[in-house]
């Protein structure tokens, strides 16, 4: 395992670091390592870490995640709260609509088989897109609309929304009947996941207070410590409560760590924020090293240019979706054109559902696993690259006063 972790952050490391000097995004450089590495090109990767690969990728995603929160200015949100909430569904099911229009057609699928590869596929990456958004509102750009703000929010909900239509999309292909519990699911999951992460993140600022004022201070790296377990117990209540309640753990970690920024004295949700913008520099290496590791290459050959075809359609699908979205926002084009870009990028969502239909026994499972890995390799760089290529061209910089 550690022979493979020294590989896994060594040489994604490296290549990340020769995509940045080649002005690409170092995303790019970690996917390609992942692939090499993994078990479909040169086999490299331990089993013991690949076996738990999907945790790895949970924690690295809260991690980012934790980071997004303590940035995140609840009075810039509250600007933009329509279109943060429509972004958390809309796009995603414009982006269905377009697979169940076009891959009966060019993939010779049925409708169901479509609905269930465009749940696969309608997830964002807020592996990608929240780090970008983070580094946006720390260097001011957009944030005078709230637009980092406003993708950030909706890119965390977004795929709580497809998973659960993926569940049943996929329960309809094999034949179970659709249940309209599921999707009263949707809302419910998001609004206990606000409100246990709202709760959760006063008791700990109150216990943050309550040390500092008996002058028994909880050190920065203590409290980081605090919190990231914290976290992962409530990921961990989702699964506790499944079949029982419906809730987002990973809004849960977005809502504690908003409530502690809201809370806490600026000084201390600033240094957190920056503690956990350190662990962010490992956390992204394992992510999207892993991601890659999850990608088998033999399945992009076989899907070919019929299944490019027919994810760039209903890419166009989700742009308009996000257009739809901001209508009305007062955004200029250039403005909800970068939006829009920032809403195409695919990986972890793809690259953790992206086989269950296949070992669901469906016989489109092949196909979808072929179109999710395209998805991946396709969207990712398009749209991390569009993001770091566009948004000093179309995002008016805030100055400081």
């Amino acid at each position: 395992m550690l022979t493979s972790l020294a590989l896994i952050f060594l040489v994604g490391l490296c290549m990340a670091a020769i995509c940045q000097k080649l002005k690409l995004p170092r995303i790019i450089g970690m996917l390609v390592t992942g692939m090499v590495l993994g078990p479909y090109v040169l086999d490299f990767l331990d089993s013991s870490i690949l076996s738990i690969s999907a945790e790895l990728r949970k924690m690295a995603l809260i991690i980012i995640l934790l980071k997004a929160g303590l940035s995140l200015n609840l009075n810039d949100l509250k600007k933009v709260g329509r279109p943060a909430v429509l972004l958390a569904f809309v796009p995603a099911s414009f982006e269905i609509v377009g697979y169940v229009l076009f891959a009966p057609i060019f993939l010779e699928i049925s409708r169901v088989d479509a609905a269930v590869m465009g749940a696969v596929l309608a997830a964002v990456s807020p592996a990608v897109v929240v780090p970008r958004m983070v580094q946006l509102m720390e260097e001011k750009y957009g944030t005078k609309q709230s637009i980092p703000q406003m993708i950030m929010a909706g890119a965390s909900c977004d795929d709580i929304f497809v998973i659960v239509l993926f569940t049943t999309f996929l329960g309809m292909a094999q034949g179970a009947k659709v249940s309209l519990l599921r999707f009263v699911n949707v809302p419910v999951s998001i609004l206990l996941g606000i409100l246990l992460g709202a709760v959760i993140g006063y008791v700990l600022y109150r216990f943050f207070e309550t040390a500092y004022k008996h002058q028994n201070y909880v050190r920065n790296s203590t409290k980081v410590i605090l919190v990231l377990g914290v976290s992962f117990l409530l990921t961990a209540v989702e699964g506790w409560l499944d079949g029982k309640v419906a809730v987002s753990g990973l809004l849960a970690v977005v809502s504690m760590a908003c409530v502690l920024k809201a809370r806490c004295i600026p000084a201390v949700s600033k240094r957190l924020s920056e503690k956990f913008g350190k662990l962010w520099i490992a956390a992204e290496v394992i992510l999207f090293v892993l991601v890659g590791a999850a990608v088998d290459l033999r399945y992009t050959a076989a899907a070919g240019g019929f299944a490019v075809l027919v994810i760039f359609l209903s890419l166009i699908f989700r742009m308009a979706g996000v257009f739809v979205c901001v209508l009305g926002t007062g955004l200029s084009w250039k403005e909800r054109l970068f939006c829009a870009i920032s809403y195409l990028p695919k990986a972890t969502v793809q690259a953790a559902i992206g086989s269950v239909p296949l070992a669901a026994g469906l016989g489109c499972g092949k196909m979808i696993l072929s179109v999710a890995v395209l998805a991946i390799l396709i969207t990712a760089p398009l749209g991390a690259l569009g993001m770091d290529l566009t948004y000093k061209k179309l995002l008016a910089r805030e100055e400081n006063n």
